[in-house]
């Protein structure tokens, strides 16, 4: 195969997951949501716990592809690690970003007045200059200029609200975060070693982490344990990162800092995949080698699981062994769908998301925060968001309570992928 070919595959799958993760993070109402699009309680997977850890491998997949390129050609170590270490830190402040929506810490945002209305023209001005800084990519002198502009606009937004902002309890883990650490250290790491090394590396941290978790004692005063608030991991989020962690939890967090480390190994799994797609192999071999090993470390995870169950939220190393087999699987498929047998009649919408995957998800975290904070007061004084209005006006009429909230969450699905059409009609690729 001409390994300059770009496969579609990889990215009809990423937009199949940025898609997924889209409808699960959106539905009408948390009330009437259908199973299969929540996730497990604690030990066990639904398909929506499926979603993160496919996204996970594919940042490892694009690591092996789009920093294997350069470190073929040979170019410096320190201009790649430079690129990696500036490409997480973007990605771990989108995250903060997010997080901070739709307020960012301002304390009585009802008396600021004036600084408020500055605040959000300059948080204006910074989101379209990156936007506008991607649309000239081939122009530097426009694409410096508007860089300096989001600098300043930050600078402002600093400025204005330096004794307005409280952060005590912004989350500092999340969805964004973990993807920047995970690309980081898969960079970093397929930069330095080779295949033997991610292999063994990933191994060894996740017998690491299975030993922490069940074999270490809890400080607080508890046994090795799983449990939700007294495990090891959740002691550890506590004692870092106290009342920053995930407000519905509040003493833990799914996407916790020990829980990190066997998410690592999600993503180089998906280096090693790409590497292995990277070779002269035919197609054939390919995915039969995607289906075999899927197929292994599904079945290594299911073992696994009677000794150390799978669990999204505390990400067990069975739980790492079962989503990136399954990943392999569905890979597999799809490579052979697309790539093999050239049925392509389908994966248009995916190939759009897929292709402008991380701004599609910002984009959709914008949106739905937007459609919760703007708010007015009804006639009857009770407090009226956007999004319940227009769930309420344009879906519960008409649908079942189930099918309503469903077809809300792909309301959300398809206004994203419209947005994300726009720019890939207009070959806008927007990276960090």
């Amino acid at each position: 195969m001409d390994q300059a070919r770009r496969l579609l595959a990889l990215d009809v799958f990423r937009g199949i997951t940025i898609a997924g993760m889209i409808l699960v993070n959106n539905p009408g109402s948390w009330d009437s949501v259908y199973s299969p699009l929540l996730h497990a309680d604690w030990h066990g997977c639904t398909p929506t716990d499926l979603v993160f850890p496919f996204f996970l491998f594919m940042v490892g997949v694009s690591v092996a592809f789009a920093l294997g390129k350069r470190k073929e050609r040979g170019d410096k170590h320190a201009g790649i690690v430079k690129k990696i270490l500036t490409r997480t830190a973007i990605i771990f402040g989108l995250g903060l970003f997010l997080a901070a929506m739709p307020n960012f810490g301002i304390k009585e945002p009802q008396d600021a007045g004036s600084k408020i209305i500055f605040h959000y023209i300059f948080l204006g001005i910074a989101t379209l200059s990156v936007f506008f800084k991607e649309v000239f990519s081939a122009r530097q002198q426009l694409r410096r200029t508007f860089l300096y502009l989001a600098i300043a606009s930050v600078l402002g937004m600093v400025v204005i609200g330096w004794n307005m902002y409280d952060f005590s309890r912004l989350r500092i883990p999340g969805v964004l975060q973990r993807i920047a650490l995970v690309y980081g250290f898969c960079g970093l790491l397929f930069l330095k070693t080779g295949w033997r090394a991610q292999l063994l590396i990933g191994l060894g941290l996740l017998l690491l982490y299975w030993g922490l978790m069940t074999l270490v004692p809890v400080p607080d005063g508890y046994p090795p344990n799983l449990d939700p608030t007294t495990n090891l991991g959740a002691w550890l989020d506590r004692t870092l990162l106290g009342g920053h962690l995930w407000s519905q939890a509040k003493v833990w967090d799914p996407e916790g800092i020990l829980s990190t480390m066997p998410a690592f190994v999600t993503g180089i799994s998906g280096v090693l995949t790409g590497l292995w797609l990277k070779t002269s192999k035919s197609d054939h071999e390919k995915v039969s080698a995607l289906l075999a090993f899927g197929a292994i470390l599904v079945t290594i995870g299911l073992i696994w699981d009677l000794f150390f169950p799978i669990n999204k939220k505390i990400w067990t190393s069975s739980y790492v062994f079962y989503s990136s087999g399954l990943a392999l699987l569905s890979l597999g498929v799809i490579y052979w769908l697309t790539d093999v047998l050239k049925i392509k009649w389908w994966t248009k919408p995916f190939v759009v998301y897929g292709t402008n995957a991380l701004i599609a998800y910002v984009i959709s975290s914008i949106v739905a925060k937007l459609l919760y904070s703007i708010h007015w007061t009804t006639e009857g004084g009770t407090s009226q968001t956007l999004g319940n209005w227009l769930y309420h006006n344009f879906f519960t009429p008409y649908l079942s309570s189930y099918n309503a909230s469903l077809a809300y969450a792909l309301a959300n699905v398809f206004f994203v992928l419209g947005i994300a059409w726009i720019l890939y009609s207009r070959k806008i690729f927007i990276k960090v």
